[in-house]
Parts: C-alpha cells; sequence; structure tokens
C-alpha cells in the first residue's frame, strides 16, 4: 500500500515591507495632521473675519445667560415683550456698571495721582537700598530716558490714540450686531434650528440634531461655569483690594472678571496688573499680600470652580486647555484664545454623541 503524500512544509509568510510599529505611528500621524490642519484653519478663518465671529460669540455667550431670564418672564408676558425687556435690562446693568466704573475713575484722579507719584519715591529708594543698591544717577537717568522717548514719540502716541478711536466705532458695531443677533437667537433660536435640520438629506437629520443638542448644551455649561468663576474672581479681588485700600479696586475687579474668561493666563495676567498698582500706591508690603491672592485666588480657580465648570461641560486636561488657549492667541488674537477652549469643548462633545449614536434614516428630530 503507498504511503500518502506528505503534506508540504508551509511557507513563511512575508515579512511586511514597514514594521508593524511605524505602520500604526504612520496611521495616527496623519490622522493628528488632518486635526491640527483644520484647527488651525478655523481659527485662520475666525482671524480674518474676527469682527464677525466675535459678534456672533458675544451673541451666543448673551443667548446662553439670558434665555432661562426670558422663558421665566415668558410664562407672564408675550415672548416678544420678554425677550425685550431681558435684553433692554442687560444693556442697562452693562451701560451702569461702565458708568459707576469711569465715574470712579474719576473721582480718584487727585489721589491717584499724588500716591502714583509718592509710590514712585517709594519705589526708588527701595531700589537704592539694600539688596538693590542702585546707584541714585542709574534711576534719574532712567527718568530723563523715559521722558526724552516719550516726547520723541509724541506723534506715535497721538496717531495710536486716534487708531483708538476708530476701535471704539468698531467695538460699537459689534456689541450692535451682537445685541441683534442674541435677541433673534433668544427669541426663536430652536426654531432657526429645526428649519435647518428639515434641509438637510433625511439620512442625516437624527444625527445632526443630536449633535446640535450635545454642542449647545455643552456651551451653555461652559458659558455658565466661566461666568461663575468670572464673578466669583472679581468679588474675591474687589473685597481685598478695597480692604488693603488699594486705589482703583473696582475696575481691576472689572478687569479680572473679563479676564477669567482666558482660562489659565487670564486672572494672572490681571491680578499682576493689580500688584503693579498697589506697588505704585501703597508700597512693597500691600504689595506682596495682594501677590498672595493671586496664589490663593488660584488655587481657588484650579481646584474647584474650574473642575466645577469641567464638569458641567466636558472635561478637559489642563494640558488640553493650555494648548489651546496658547495656539488660539498665537493664531487669532484675544479673540482666539477666549474661543479656544469652547470651541474644543464643543468639538470634543459632538464627536462622542456622533460616535454613540447609529444612523437612522427616518429620524427627523431636531432640538
Amino acid at each position: 500500500m503507498p504511503r500518502p503524500a506528505e503534506p508540504p512544509p508551509p511557507v513563511p509568510a512575508p515579512r511586511p515591507a514597514v514594521p508593524e510599529g511605524l505602520r500604526v505611528a504612520a496611521a495616527y500621524a496623519w490622522r493628528v495632521a488632518v486635526v491640527a490642519l483644520v484647527v488651525y484653519g478655523v481659527f485662520s478663518l475666525l482671524g480674518r473675519v474676527h469682527q464677525l465671529a466675535l459678534a456672533v460669540f458675544l451673541a451666543l455667550v448673551a443667548t446662553a445667560v439670558l434665555r432661562p431670564t426670558a422663558g421665566l418672564l415668558a410664562r407672564r408676558l408675550p415672548r416678544a415683550l420678554a425677550v425685550g425687556l431681558t435684553v433692554t435690562g442687560a444693556i442697562v446693568l452693562v451701560l451702569g456698571v461702565l458708568a459707576l466704573i469711569g465715574e470712579t475713575v474719576a473721582g480718584q484722579t487727585g489721589t491717584l495721582s499724588r500716591e502714583f507719584r509718592s509710590g514712585f519715591d517709594r519705589i526708588t529708594n527701595l531700589l537704592e537700598g539694600p539688596p538693590f543698591r542702585l546707584p541714585h544717577h542709574t534711576l534719574n537717568d532712567f527718568r530723563s530716558q523715559l521722558g526724552d522717548v516719550l516726547s520723541a514719540h509724541r506723534s506715535e502716541i497721538l496717531s495710536t490714540a486716534l487708531s483708538g478711536a476708530g476701535r471704539v466705532v468698531e467695538l460699537f458695531t459689534v456689541f450692535a450686531l451682537a445685541v441683534f443677533c442674541s435677541v433673534f437667537f433668544i427669541h426663536s433660536g430652536e426654531r432657526y434650528w429645526a428649519w435647518f435640520c428639515t434641509e438637510l438629506p433625511q439620512r442625516f437629520r437624527g444625527r445632526t440634531a443630536a449633535a446640535g443638542r450635545a454642542a449647545w448644551r455643552t456651551f451653555t455649561g461652559y458659558t455658565h461655569g466661566v461666568l461663575l468663576v468670572a464673578l466669583t474672581n472679581a468679588v474675591l479681588v474687589g473685597i481685598a483690594l478695597t480692604l488693603l485700600g488699594v486705589p482703583l479696586a473696582l475696575p481691576l475687579a472689572l478687569l479680572e472678571f473679563f479676564a477669567a474668561f482666558v482660562p489659565l493666563i487670564g486672572s494672572p495676567i490681571a491680578l499682576s496688573v493689580a500688584v503693579l498698582v498697589a506697588l505704585a500706591s501703597k508700597g512693597p508690603l500691600v504689595a506682596g499680600l495682594v501677590l498672595v491672592l493671586i496664589v490663593v485666588i488660584g488655587q481657588i480657580e484650579g481646584h474647584l470652580l474650574h473642575p466645577l465648570l469641567m464638569s458641567w461641560a466636558v472635561r478637559l486636561h489642563p494640558v488640553v486647555v493650555a494648548l489651546a488657549v496658547i495656539g488660539g492667541a498665537v493664531t487669532a488674537g484675544v479673540i482666539g484664545a477666549v474661543v479656544a477652549v469652547p470651541l474644543i469643548a464643543v468639538l470634543w462633545s459632538v464627536r462622542l454623541t456622533l460616535k454613540g449614536t447609529p444612523e437612522d434614516p427616518g429620524s427627523s428630530e431636531t432640538p
């Protein structure tokens, strides 16, 4: 009986020309590059049309803040009247705060001038003493050189002031457009979104509606959280500076309020201005106390307020927040620094929603 033929030995699989690790790294690399390119394009577009983008962003912020109040008033009043009263009340409140700050600064002008002159003399004496021991003629030369620079560049300073007047007109235009858009967003924002979803192909409506709800929920939570952080920081700074007798406590508190909208770096910059004012007006001891205030508020913001904020919106790692703020600032300036974090949070929330929402061709649900 013939013996069965032995099977041929297995042929080893050919080794891939590219190692597995390198292929995986390349796959991730091109995806990261595409995401980075998209983010860069978004911020570049914001930088080119920053007035329009800023107006829409402010309108969305105002809608997130004022819509609950308008909803409460709409239970007893017509919707249009409730929206008008809410927006008008917000404008009156903002203008009243600005008028109060202007009156405070105007009333303290003489006192501030005397305190800053005496503060400059105290700083000069401090630098001449130990441990710095700067020569007296060096400080006098610096003062005279500063005066020469101001005199030599007087025309440039004047032109900068005139361009600043043009900036005021630009800001007023952006503010007017933001108010105009916010009125319609508060009154009928959900109807606009429903119309947009119905204009899409049928198979995209359900996922688009879910993404829109997630985006608005994240943006609203982030806005409320940032507003809470800004108000808390401003109140703490205003109380502390008032107790320490630092001039311009109210304007510095308002500066801290607006600076808190730039995560991580806004508050330290605003409080550094408060330290300089305290050093020039009250001396090194009070400036040191204000410096301690920076540390305390930073701890409260970093360990209590921001974790609460991110739990309302989307949990973003501090490294992601820092990279978003710096990248937005480099690409689109201050506007980019303010918009970067909520934009990343909204995009991440939409990604998570779409990842967990199956495609439903028959759904026409709108937010």
